[in-house]
């Protein structure tokens, strides 16, 4: 396969790849479960970045939707982890932003409020459709949500009613001989288990499930969480999966359902929330019985619903709880009334990026004329699990994306073939004497 060149369409398709292996309504009252008082606690971003509340009795809606302004180098997928929001929640929510590449100045709408999926409220319930987890805690008032990564077509998370049957710590992973099978074909071939560490698909915790094979664990892929990525199991963020671990005894009952359409109230407010339906369900089927609901809650209590609000609502499937009565403010005012948060010092999990070392190994991935594309396949490269550090050297009016530094030959092959694993990219060795005529050369050097 040949470089990447200038094509923003191939770009798209490899982090997608990368990662598999994507007057108005005033916003419900909810109470934060949490740190005590104090500035600390007081502030937005601390109680955006918890995902943890208490909501009123009567209310199914839980969070705030809040917005950022972001810095250059940050990227779509660190704003998702650091906030404790799913890869395609963000990008359903920002439409129009740069995933990869978004320019610093942005304003980056965080997705935090859900309305509960139809479930009972107590032990876990995940929906599907969100790529959500909501723990419910003690008599079911407290609740704390996680995003997940589930299983992709053909290998779907299986829905259904189960419990937590044992846990583990740095657990080993014995791999299905389809999972095998399918790497060998790939020629990237898998032994019969994997050990704990940086290789293990895991990560660091599990969660067993009562049905055979499937496990809520962590990952070394951080960066493909709110994405169709798994064989069926359910992974979680790093940091998410030890709280949920440490939180979680066994025999914790487990709901799981596919969801795309949530009806919920809020402050004497209905509200609709949409995910776009999954290729597993029939959309049209799912379609009907939503309007089919809504007709039913707009006669008998006798509401007046917004069809063209509802209609737009669920076209647009942008994941945010929007007020579908007539007379409210929709979704303009949803995003009007998001709270303004500030960007942290240090995102979490935000991959470092190396200086350029002339004299070093590297592995050219990618060399074109377009600085924004160029940008994007190093971040991308930078957020493989484990990362791939990656840089972009400017070379007159061309753009190098070189991974590295490698400190021999051997780990730079071994780099090239996991880019042509990971990305299906045809890596190029630059050796020492190369990088360092390159360094004298180059006008520069971006992550």
């Amino acid at each position: 396969m040949s470089a990447l060149g200038t094509n923003g369409l191939r770009i798209a398709a490899l982090a997608a790849l990368a990662l598999f292996l994507h007057a108005c309504a005033a916003p419900p009252k909810w109470r934060i479960s949490g740190p005590g008082p104090g500035p600390a606690a007081d502030r937005p971003e601390k109680r955006i970045e918890q995902h943890a509340a208490v909501p009123p009795k009567s209310d199914q809606i839980i969070g705030r939707l809040a917005a950022v302004v972001i810095r250059e180098g940050d990227s779509l997928p660190d704003v998702a982890r650091h906030f404790g929001l799913g890869h395609d929640a963000v990008n359903a929510a920002n439409p129009g932003v740069d995933v990869w590449a978004p320019p610093a100045g942005s304003r980056v709408v965080l997705p935090g409020m859900f309305i509960l999926p139809d479930t009972p409220r107590q032990g876990l319930a995940i929906n599907l459709a969100a790529m959500r987890l909501f723990h419910h805690r003690g008599k079911g008032r407290a609740i704390v949500t996680h995003p997940v990564g589930i299983g992709e077509e053909g290998r779907s998370t299986p829905m259904g009613e189960m419990h937590v049957e044992r846990k583990a710590v740095r657990p080993t992973w014995y791999v299905p001989a389809s999972i095998r099978r399918d790497h060998a074909k790939r020629g990237d071939p898998l032994p019969a288990e994997v050990p704990p560490g940086p290789d293990n698909p895991l990560g660091e915790y599990a969660l067993y499930l009562s049905r055979t094979s499937y496990v809520i664990h962590g990952t070394n892929k951080p960066y493909s969480i709110g994405l169709r990525a798994t064989n069926g199991c359910l992974r979680l963020y790093p940091e998410d999966v030890e709280k949920l671990y440490q939180a979680v005894p066994a025999r914790t009952p487990v709901h799981i359902v596919n969801q795309p359409y949530l009806i919920g109230r809020a402050g004497g407010m209905l509200y609709l929330q949409a995910y776009a339906p999954q290729e597993e369900l029939d959309a049209a089927d799912v379609r009907k019985r939503l309007f089919a609901r809504l007709k039913d809650i707009e006669k008998k209590e006798r509401l007046r619903v917004d069809w063209k609000r509802v209609e737009e609502t669920v076209t647009q499937a942008r994941g945010i709880p929007v007020p579908i009565l007539e007379g409210s403010g929709g979704l303009e005012g949803m995003l009007a009334g998001a709270v303004e948060v500030q960007r942290p010092a240090q995102l979490t999990g935000q991959p470092r990026i190396p200086a350029f070392k002339g004299g070093a190994w590297y592995v050219r991935a990618d060399e074109t004329i377009g600085e924004d594309n160029a940008k994007r396949l190093a971040a991308v490269l930078n957020h493989q699990g484990p990362q791939i550090p990656a840089l972009v050297v400017q070379k007159g009016n061309r753009y190098l994306v070189l991974a590295g530094p490698y400190a021999d030959r051997k780990t730079a092959t071994a780099a090239v073939k996991r880019i042509k694993s990971d990305l299906e990219i045809d890596g190029v060795i630059v050796g020492p004497s190369e990088s360092k005529a390159l360094a004298m050369q180059a006008t520069g050097s971006r992550q």
